[in-house]
């Protein structure tokens, strides 16, 4: 009997920053150069490439002509459409990862890099005036929509992979939300969430009032029902960090945050709908409200029945793999096409599968997917679709917008409102002793939830078939949305160290009881 000895372990390879920032110079430098050969390389390609055309016309030789015609390569086999698509996704991805890492190194919210990114990428032409050329200054155009060449544009593509993503976010959102935590809150986040919703809405309106009188009463509203959006996943992260989750003050802020993403969804169906019906009537507006209600209701009243207990459970009898997920996302999409059917946004219905699907939907079905998380099982789908949002997001930010005064004047009021709208919130907590300081701070970030409402504003037409967010104030709301997300972390870092942050009545009645 031999005795096996354990062989020493080898050290883990990690990749470097320097390997990562190599790696970028070399793919940089290589797709760059298709926009920047010297004049010299560039004149002797056109005159070998045209000679080559004119002698294979020259000769009758169609194979030759057939090489060098419009989407074909010069091996002779036609261009595949997706081809486009796939350096499309990589470059986004790529560049979203790398600096939505360097933001969070330096204590920011990674989804601020990927907006960063997109916003650099959109106005690459600005960034890069009087550099290299003309062409260097459109390398990235084809990652917009009806800017790319050819039949397949990539950009369209782009942006409906960006609406998926935006749709699975709001499930994500969905899912991390449960219906009794936000019933057993409490009446403080009732009535903070309440505050946050009516109070930043009021003042975005009037800002868009005296701002931007010509626009009218349909982009004033939707600027108010933009403001009500509160990131919740910003605040929460804040708050683990610090390891303040379980304090009472924490407990309010994210149980307000969540009844808030709801409230703030049921606002944008209401201002939606009575945007797009052209007038305001009080007929119409009690009919939308009635809807909104009516369709989160219904689906809460099919998670009450178990529904989704029963379609987990028939799907569990069939064999193969991937059957969590694409059950879940089944159940999704069909409730996003439910609500775009009602004449509801799409991300409402995503937001309400997510709300009623729990984790004993699908645990309890058998063995199966026992132990299972749906949230990690949608992850990395997520992660492929969700950051392209972003990225598309910040590409549709039209910065030489910013070169007059009136977008600076328009994205300045917007933020000072929405940080003193949310402070309101801190008059709904009811409890004495709490920190009602760090509860106002807490509701401020606007995060992914802001973006979503700027760009459903995009998406949405009035009557006339003009947008009710244009490019100039989609950008005003997006330095909004910025500003308030950066802020957070390091205002409630402060205001959570306060001595009066860790009041939790419970807390001090059971240590008087026990120093009694």
């Amino acid at each position: 009997m031999t005795l096996l000895t354990a062989r020493p372990a080898k050290p883990r390879r990690t990749i470097t920053w320097k390997a990562v920032f190599v790696l970028a110079m070399m793919t940089m430098f290589a797709w760059g150069s298709l926009y920047v050969a010297p004049p010299s390389l560039s004149l002797l390609a056109d005159e070998v490439g045209d000679s080559a055309v004119d002698a294979g016309e020259t000769a009758g030789d169609p194979a030759q002509t057939a090489d060098h015609g419009e989407g074909g390569h010069a091996g002779g086999h036609p261009s595949d459409p997706v081809a486009e698509v796939l350096l499309a996704i990589t470059v986004i991805l790529f560049l979203a990862k790398v600096v939505g890492d360097v933001f969070e190194r330096i204590g920011l919210p990674a989804v601020l890099g990927e907006l960063s990114i997109g916003i650099m990428l959109g106005n690459w032409a600005l960034f890069t005036s009087g550099m290299f050329g003309a062409d260097f200054g459109q390398m990235f155009d084809f990652l917009k929509p009806g800017e790319s060449s050819g039949e397949d544009n990539t950009g369209v593509v782009l942006d409906m992979l960006s609406r998926i993503g935006v749709v699975l976010l709001l499930f994500e959102v969905g899912l991390e939300s449960r219906v009794r935590e936000m019933v057993s809150v409490g009446v403080s986040s009732l009535l903070v969430a309440l505050l946050g919703v009516v109070a930043p809405m009021g003042l975005g309106y009037a800002v868009g009032y005296v701002v931007i009188p010509e626009a009218g009463w349909q982009v004033h509203a939707f600027l108010g029902a933009t403001l009500c959006a509160t990131s919740v996943g910003i605040t929460a992260r804040v708050l683990k960090d610090l390891g303040r989750s379980q304090d009472r003050e924490s407990r309010i802020i994210l149980g307000a945050a969540v009844i808030d993403d709801v409230l703030g969804l049921v606002v944008l169906a209401v201002v939606s709908g009575v945007i797009s019906s052209g007038e305001f009537e009080v007929v119409s507006l009690l009919k939308i409200v009635g809807l909104s209600f009516a369709f989160l209701a219904g689906a809460l009243a099919l998670g009450a029945v178990q529904l989704p207990r029963i379609l987990f459970k028939a799907a569990s009898a069939l064999r193969g793999h991937g059957l969590l997920v694409t059950t879940a996302l089944a159940i999704c999409f069909l409730f996003s096409w439910g609500a775009d059917k009602v004449g509801l946004a799409s991300i409402i219905g995503a937001f309400a599968a997510g709300l009623i699907l729990e984790g004993a939907h699908y645990q309890e079905v058998g063995e199966k997917w026992k132990n299972h998380h749906l949230e990690d099982a949608i992850a990395p789908l997520s992660a492929l679709l969700v950051p392209i949002f972003f990225v598309a997001t910040g590409m549709a930010v039209d910065l030489s917008q910013f070169g007059g005064g009136g977008v600076w004047t328009l994205a300045i009021g917007l933020t000072v409102v929405a940080i003193l709208g949310k402070q309101v919130c801190s008059f709904g907590v009811r409890e004495p002793g709490l920190n009602k300081f760090a509860v106002g701070i807490g509701m401020i970030p606007r995060g992914e939830v802001g973006l979503i409402f700027a760009k459903q504003g995009q998406d949405l037409k009035m009557p006339g078939g003009d947008s009710v967010i244009d490019n100039a104030t989609f950008s005003a709301i997006v330095v909004m949305v910025m500003v308030t997300t950066m802020i957070t972390p390091p205002l409630l870092k402060w205001a959570m160290s306060k001595p009066e942050a860790s009041g939790d009545p419970s807390t001090s009645e059971s240590g008087g009881t026990s120093g009694s």
